[in-house]
C-alpha cells in the first residue's frame, strides 16, 4: 500500500542507467528523509516493484531494454501499481516529450538539469496530487494530433494543468537565465569591444613608432658606416704618416753618434710604435657591437686556443663547455686576450684550464686558469682600465666592453702566486646546452 502521510517511511524507486546521475538523485532525495532504492532499467525497476511497491517512481526516459515512456506504461497499465506515481526525468527539449509522457500516464516531471529545490517540489506536488480524489470521476481519453502524430490523453485535467504549470515553470526559468547570460555576454561583449579598440590604437601607435624606429636606425646605420668610413681613411693615413716617421727615424739614427740624440731616437721609435698599436686597436673596438649578437659555442671557440698556446709550450684542459652563450661576434676575441696574456705575462705558464659551472641563479660562470704568476691583488680590477699594463694596456679593457654587451661580466679572483683566475658570469638569459637552436636569441 502507498503510504499517503507525511516524509517519513516513503520509499522511492529511482531508474536510471547512469549509475553516477542515479546515486547523485538518490541522494538529493535522501536528504529529505525517504527511502531510496536503485533500478538500472525498465526492466530491472518492474522486477523491484513486483518484489515491493515503492511509494513513488522517478525515471529517467533513455535508457535501454525498457524506456521511461514504456515504464511508466507498464505501471499504470497494471491496476496492481497504477496508483504509484511516475515522475519522468527528462531534458524536455520537445513538446512531443510532454504530449508521449501525458500519453503514458506519468503524473510529473523534473527537468534535467535539475537543482535540489525543483526535484523536493515536484515529489511535494505529485504526491499531494495524487492523494486528493479525481474531481473529474471516471473519464474517457482526449485524442489530438500534433505535429502531425495522434496522441490519447487520459489523464485529468488537474494534472495536465500541473505538468503544464510545471513545464512553463521551467520555460520561464530557463527564459531567465538565458536572459541573464544574454545581458552577461553583452557586457562582456562590450567590453570586448572597447578592449579591441583600444588594442587597434596601441597598434596603430606601435606601428609609428616602429616606422619611426626603422627611420631612426637605418639613419644611425647610415651615419656608423659614414663614421667608420672615415675613421677607416683617417687610420689609414696616419698608418702612412708612422711609417713614413719610423723610416725617418731609422735614418737619423744612421747619421747620429752622439749618445744622448741616439737615446732621444729610440724613445721617438718606441713612442711612434705605441701609436701604431693605439691606431690597431681602433680598428678593432670599432667593431664592437657594431653586428647583432648570437649564441655562440663555447666549446668551439676554446677549441681554436689549443694550437696557440701548444705553441707556446702550454698545455690545454676543458671540462664541461657544452654550453652556448649569447654574445657579441667579438667573443672569441676575449679567450684570445686571455691565453695572450698568459703567453706575454704568465710567466712560466704550463697549463691552462678553461671550464663552466652552473650557478644557482641559474646562469653559468666560465672560469679560464693558468698556473702562472697570477695578478696582484692591488691590481685586480686596474687590469681591466684602458691603457694598464705592459703592452698596449688595452686587451682585458676590450674583452669587458665585448662582453659587456649582452650583460656578461668579468673579473679576476686567483690568488697571487697561484696564477690568474677570470671568472666569466653569464645572466641566465644568455646561455643554453649546446645545441639547443629552438631560438635565435634570448627574450627581451
Amino acid at each position: 500500500m502507498i503510504n499517503k502521510t507525511g516524509v517519513a517511511g516513503r520509499r522511492i524507486l529511482v531508474v536510471e542507467d547512469s549509475r553516477t546521475q542515479a546515486e547523485y538523485l538518490g541522494h538529493l532525495v535522501e536528504t529529505k528523509g525517504y527511502r531510496v532504492t536503485l533500478a538500472a532499467d525498465g526492466r530491472d525497476a518492474l522486477d523491484k516493484i513486483g518484489n515491493e511497491q515503492p511509494d513513488m517512481v522517478l525515471t529517467d526516459i533513455i535508457m535501454p531494454e525498457m524506456d521511461g515512456y514504456e515504464l511508466c506504461r507498464a505501471i499504470k497499465s497494471d491496476t496492481t501499481t497504477a496508483g504509484i506515481p511516475v515522475i519522468l526525468v527528462t531534458q524536455l527539449y520537445d513538446p512531443a516529450d510532454v504530449l508521449r509522457g501525458l500519453e503514458a500516464g506519468a503524473d510529473n516531471f523534473i527537468v534535467k538539469p535539475f537543482d535540489p529545490g525543483q526535484v523536493f517540489s515536484r515529489i511535494m506536488d505529485t504526491f499531494e496530487a495524487t492523494a486528493a480524489p479525481d474531481p473529474d470521476g471516471p473519464r474517457t481519453g482526449i485524442d489530438i494530433v500534433f505535429d502531425r502524430q495522434p496522441h490519447t490523453i487520459t489523464a485529468s485535467r488537474s494534472r495536465i494543468l500541473n505538468i503544464l504549470l510545471s513545464t512553463y515553470e521551467f520555460a520561464v526559468r530557463k527564459n531567465t537565465e538565458l536572459s541573464e547570460a544574454h545581458e552577461h555576454a553583452s557586457s562582456l561583449n562590450e567590453e570586448l569591444t572597447t578592449t579591441i579598440e583600444e588594442l587597434q590604437v596601441a597598434n596603430r601607435n606601435l606601428s609609428n613608432e616602429n616606422a619611426e624606429r626603422s627611420r631612426v636606425e637605418k639613419a644611425l646605420a647610415d651615419a656608423n658606416r659614414k663614421l667608420n668610413l672615415m675613421t677607416s681613411i683617417t687610420r689609414h693615413d696616419i698608418n702612412n704618416q708612422i711609417l713614413a716617421l719610423q723610416a725617418y727615424i731609422e735614418l737619423l739614427e744612421l747619421e747620429i753618434t752622439d749618445p744622448s740624440l741616439l737615446q732621444y731616437m729610440s724613445k721617438a721609435r718606441i713612442a711612434a710604435l705605441t701609436i701604431q698599436k693605439q691606431i690597431a686597436f681602433t680598428k678593432s673596438y670599432e667593431n664592437v657591437g657594431a653586428q647583432a649578437p648570437r649564441w655562440q659555442d663555447i666549446r668551439k671557440i676554446v677549441e681554436r686556443l689549443q694550437p696557440w698556446l701548444k705553441g707556446a709550450g702550454i698545455g690545454l684542459v676543458t671540462r664541461d663547455l657544452a654550453i652556448e652563450i649569447y654574445a657579441d661576434p667579438l667573443l672569441a676575441k676575449v679567450f684570445g686576450n686571455l691565453a695572450d696574456n698568459s703567453i706575454r705575462h704568465g710567466r712560466h705558464v704550463q697549463q691552462v684550464t678553461i671550464s663552466a659551472e652552473r650557478l644557482d641563479t641559474g646562469g653559468v660562470v666560465i672560469r679560464y686558469q693558468d698556473d702562472g704568476e697570477g695578478v696582484p691583488e692591488m691590481d685586480k680590477e686596474k687590469i681591466f682600465q684602458k691603457g694598464f699594463g705592459k703592452n698596449t694596456g688595452l686587451g682585458l679593457f676590450l674583452s669587458r666592453e665585448i662582453l659587456g654587451i649582452t650583460g656578461i661580466t668579468i673579473r679576476e679572483t686567483g690568488v697571487p702566486g697561484n696564477g690568474v683566475l677570470f671568472e666569466i658570469i653569464t645572466p641566465p638569459e644568455e646561455v643554453r646546452k649546446a645545441g639547443n637552436n629552438t631560438a635565435s636569441g634570448p627574450s627581451r
